[in-house]
């Protein structure tokens, strides 16, 4: 058999076809710790984490910022208790219960009852109006309307929310009054037996003329969130429901809308939020009264926010006081309402995910 040079010289120890890294010492055996194999990719130990970095630095900025809003919201509710406490030691009567509102009297008696009970009515029934028609024009603009429509309409209505509260209270008060007054009375005398139509007038500034403003006013914030929620459904759900023989409206009812719910609950208590907090259009649309009736059309109604802008000018110390205690119950009313959007949504994302 042939000589192989190859094979012979790189077979004698510490020959010169032996690679560096592979050179023993003849005799010694293998070592352990003698010989070690770099790490995959050739790249050495990471580098040890600076003390005082970017990353460092930006993540206390964003802790510090999110300390903030709670700093922001225990200071706020400090500043509500401080300034209602004398107030409500003033009062005569019971804060929660009374439904009267005298506080600038000799002897002041004064009560949330009747202002709480008509801001949620008012909030609600914007809602039931509301709701619907934004979940139908948001599904038109996302699924339906062409591009070169949905487009140019979806602006406008973005455009909608940035009108001012005062516009929409003018409007409704000089322009939308007349048509809710007639329709009220149509309302009263065809229903007048049930007791949401019932009374013998006048009809104008009611609850269903401040509520259907509000549902005016709550709807580009609806719509624009539920717009956006049903545009991220993923296309291979849509394309599977439609695969399987459903029409569009059941590809819409299998795959849009669950998949959208945890948004358009985010999207409805939002506008919730816009509707319970509203100031100068109720003022200016509502009959301005102190009771407690689930009359729509009746004259009258009021909320917490319209009589703090109404009254808080003509008010003493004690009356400021007591307005002061109202907006501390909105506030607790926005808070509770809040809390239960994040819990619904909460819920809806695990029982999604452990689905998934």
């Amino acid at each position: 058999m042939g000589d192989n040079p190859s094979r012979s010289t790189n077979a004698t120890a510490g020959g010169s076809g032996v690679p560096g890294r592979h050179v023993r010492s003849a005799g010694n055996g293998v070592s352990p710790r003698s010989y070690e194999e770099p790490p995959l990719g050739g790249g050495g130990a990471l580098p040890k984490k600076a003390r005082f970095s970017m990353e460092s630095g930006f993540k206390g900025l964003s802790l510090a910022a999110g300390s903030m809003v709670l700093v922001i919201i225990v200071a706020i509710v400090v500043f509500l208790i401080s300034k209602a406490a004398p107030a409500i030691k003033a009062d005569k009567t019971n804060f929660l219960t009374d439904k009267q509102w005298f506080p600038n009297d000799a002897a002041p008696h004064f009560g949330i009852a009747s202002l709480a009970f008509g801001t949620v009515l008012t909030a609600v029934i914007a809602l039931i109006v509301a709701v619907p028609i934004a979940l139908g024009i948001a599904l038109f603009l996302s699924h339906y309307a062409p591009k070169s429509l949905a487009t140019p309409l979806g602006f406008v209505i973005d455009l909608l929310a940035a009108v001012p509260s005062v516009v929409f209270g003018l409007w409704g008060r000089d322009v939308f009054q007349n048509p809710v007054r007639d329709f009220s009375g149509w309302l009263n005398h065809y229903f007048h037996w049930i007791p949401l139509f019932g009374g013998d007038g006048p009809f104008g500034q009611s609850i269903m003329l401040g509520s259907l403003v509000l549902a005016i006013m709550v709807l580009p914030i609806v719509i624009s969130l539920s717009r956006e929620v049903f545009q991220q459904t993923p296309g291979m759900n849509e394309e599977a429901a439609l695969a399987l023989g459903a029409t569009k409206w059941e590809m819409i009812r299998t795959a849009v809308l669950p998949y959208g719910k945890p948004g358009v609950i985010a999207a409805v208590m939002l506008g919730l939020g816009r509707a319970l907090g509203e100031t100068i259009a109720l003022a200016l649309t509502l009959g301005i009264t102190f009771n407690i009736s689930f009359n729509l059309i009746q004259s009258g109604g009021n909320s917490i926010a319209a009589n703090i802008a109404n009254t808080f000018g003509e008010a003493n110390d004690v009356g400021r006081g007591a307005l002061i205690a109202s907006g501390l119950v909105l506030f607790v009313i926005t808070l509770v309402v809040n809390m239960a959007a994040r819990a619904i949504i909460y819920r809806r994302r695990e029982f999604r995910d452990s689905a998934a």
